[in-house]
């Protein structure tokens, strides 16, 4: 029997079960950094673990870790810039005339995608202009090292006492974000 956390997470709130990767027992409100079908999102514990009988399907991702304040800061980065992706998005539909309203946009974690959520129908030049903007907000916030960082740390054991590559004091700092941060603002670069 595997134990399932009830956890809200994306812009629409989806409520899904999710395991923790270390058998942890987040309590109801911890924040998480969750792996879904989508990439890396953060979420919200609505409930805490119940046991899943055997014959029930799997869940809908893991949970990998609580949120840090590292990963605080990336979020915020991450919304600042959702800001700008709109704004954009909205400029170019109007340039175009398309035939569509932009409901939202939404960052996942992993700073390497942006959903954009439209009513109306959607085209090839749409598509296209999506396309566009991603790579252009990629390219601004400079996320992939943030995204490597998230995915796999620093190094072969990152955030523990036992690290043997990467920064080398992630167990007394927890820089696993923070280090990729300050490495990647490299200005006008794309890492």
């Amino acid at each position: 029997m595997s134990l399932y956390h009830l956890v809200r997470v994306g812009t629409w709130a989806e409520v899904g079960r999710f395991q923790a990767v270390d058998a942890t027992h987040y309590p109801r409100g911890s924040r998480v950094v969750l792996r879904t079908a989508r990439g890396l999102e953060l979420g919200e514990v609505l409930a805490p673990p119940e046991r899943a009988a055997d014959n029930e399907a799997p869940g809908d991702g893991v949970i990998l870790r609580g949120v840090t304040p590292a990963d605080d800061l990336l979020a915020l980065r991450l919304q600042r810039n959702r800001a700008a992706a709109i704004e954009a998005c909205e400029a170019a539909i109007r340039e175009r005339q398309l035939p569509v309203s932009l409901v939202d946009a939404e960052p996942l974690f992993d700073g390497r995608t942006l959903v954009f959520y439209f009513l109306g129908e959607p085209s090839a030049e749409l598509d296209q202009l999506t396309e566009r903007l991603a790579e252009v907000y990629e390219g601004q916030v400079q996320f992939r090292r943030f995204a490597e960082a998230v995915n796999t740390g620093c190094g072969p054991g990152c955030g523990t006492t036992a690290a043997t590559g990467g920064c080398g004091n992630c167990a007394e700092q927890g820089c696993t974000i923070a280090s990729a941060c300050a490495a990647s603002n490299g200005a006008g670069k794309r890492a």
